[in-house]
């Protein structure tokens, strides 16, 4: 599991946002994508041809080393695709420690669309134009910071292809578009995510309630 590419520090009080493209074996890959919303750069990249599956524990422990770090839960959203709604709730599972979150992703498309329940991310018909327009928008404005040379490089092999029925953007024959999908998500999680508050922030919500908004000595509201 050491295919890890980290171009930083991360430091305390950074809020990491985290994006998986799921693989189940063979010549797919696995890519994460970890985005720091204080920064918008990419300090942290995962990309092998492990599958999902195997590298949920060690994704697990570099979740749990951020927030060791940042003192702020990260937020991580693993495709549902290929199996991953099964890698979500494995993922959710063995969050004994509570040091990360799951994303709850919206309903797009809705004009009154209820509370988000699915964990985990869906790319689809609805949400794939969306992810890749969002992201190319950042890139062209130079909004965001990608330092890994291997994500660029996706990026030149990327193209739009005719199908049966439409254009589609795609990665071009013999290419992987793997990296590029995992930060389209991580940058709609960007767009969507608020920050977490502290342990000491909570406290201090709560020291700053009216008294007569506290629990008494006799635990009474």
């Amino acid at each position: 599991m050491g295919n890890f590419r980290q171009y930083r520090a991360i430091t305390k009080g950074e809020f990491v946002l985290c994006a998986v493209d799921t693989a189940s074996g063979g010549l797919d890959y696995t890519a994460a994508q970890f985005l720091s919303k204080t920064k918008i750069d990419v300090p942290l990249v995962f990309h092998s041809k492990v599958t999902t599956s195997d590298f949920i524990p060690k994704l697990a422990e570099v979740l749990e080393k951020i927030y060791d770090t940042t003192n702020i839960k990260p937020i991580v959203a693993i495709e549902r695709q290929n199996g991953g709604a099964f890698l979500v709730d494995r993922l959710a599972g063995i969050n004994l420690r509570g040091k990360y979150e799951i994303f709850k992703m919206p309903n797009f498309g809705r004009d009154s669309a209820p509370d988000p329940v699915r964990l985990g991310w869906d790319t689809n018909t609805a949400t794939r134009p969306k992810m890749l327009q969002d992201l190319k928008n950042a890139i062209d404005k130079k909004t965001l910071t990608i330092y890994d040379k291997l994500t660029i490089n996706e990026m030149f092999s990327f193209v739009v292809m005719q199908t049966s029925s439409s254009w589609k953007a795609q990665a071009e024959k013999n290419a992987h578009d793997d990296l590029i999908m995992a930060l389209a998500i991580v940058w709609q999680m960007y767009q969507i995510c608020e920050k977490p508050m502290t342990e000491v922030e909570t406290q201090k919500v709560i020291s700053d309630l009216p008294n007569e908004h506290l629990f008494d000595e006799q635990g009474n509201y």
